[in-house]
């Protein structure tokens, strides 16, 4: 075994281990959905026992996470730079993790529109949080003030629009793949 072996093998142990912790079981409560005895599973985490795949991908079902994530050693470009798109005022990032999914961060200066014709509606969901100042989000027959660090979440199924309160707000948006795909057919229309 190289040292990059052991090192991917003692991530993985902490792994299992995050993720048990982090779901509030305890090595039981795991132990009994990855149809192993504890004692076996508490070697596992502890490198006491050898790491074998059909215990890896029986562990990963256990904890709702796929082997690849489970097993993923990339963490060489950790760091990402947004994509600008001058002509909307946005910074775009992707979500690697997630394709499809895109991180933006728009500064709003206008208000929603007035006419509930301008609402849109499209497959999808969206989350924003609010960086700065105001934003005004109508969902529906709804109308929603979203202050500084509030955040919203919605599916993007109902018409909607964002704005702003009077003055400029910054918003950072996460959209998954089917609501970026009616925002950029909403800017190509």
């Amino acid at each position: 075994m190289t040292q990059d072996d052991g090192e991917l093998d003692s991530l993985v142990r902490k792994r299992i281990r995050a993720l048990r912790v982090a779901q509030g079981w305890s090595l039981e409560e795991l132990a009994g959905r990855a149809r192993l005895s504890p004692s076996s599973l508490s070697r596992i985490e502890n490198g006491q026992r050898r790491l074998a795949l059909d215990q890896l991908v029986t562990l990963a079902r256990a904890l709702d996470t796929s082997l690849d994530q489970l097993v993923e050693n990339d963490t060489d470009d950790v760091i990402l730079s947004p994509m600008i798109d001058g002509a909307h005022g946005q910074m775009r990032w992707p979500i690697r993790a997630e394709p499809g999914m895109t991180v933006i961060r728009q500064r709003m200066t206008t208000p929603p529109p007035d006419s509930p014709a301008a609402l849109r509606a499209h497959s999808g969901h969206e989350w924003l949080v609010v960086l700065s100042g105001t934003a005004i989000l109508l969902l529906g027959n709804r109308r929603f003030r979203v202050e500084t660090n509030q955040a919203a979440e919605f599916p993007t199924m109902v018409p909607h629009a964002i704005g702003t309160a009077g003055g400029p707000c910054d918003v950072i948006g996460i959209f998954d793949r089917e609501a970026r795909r009616g925002h950029n057919d909403k800017k190509a229309g």
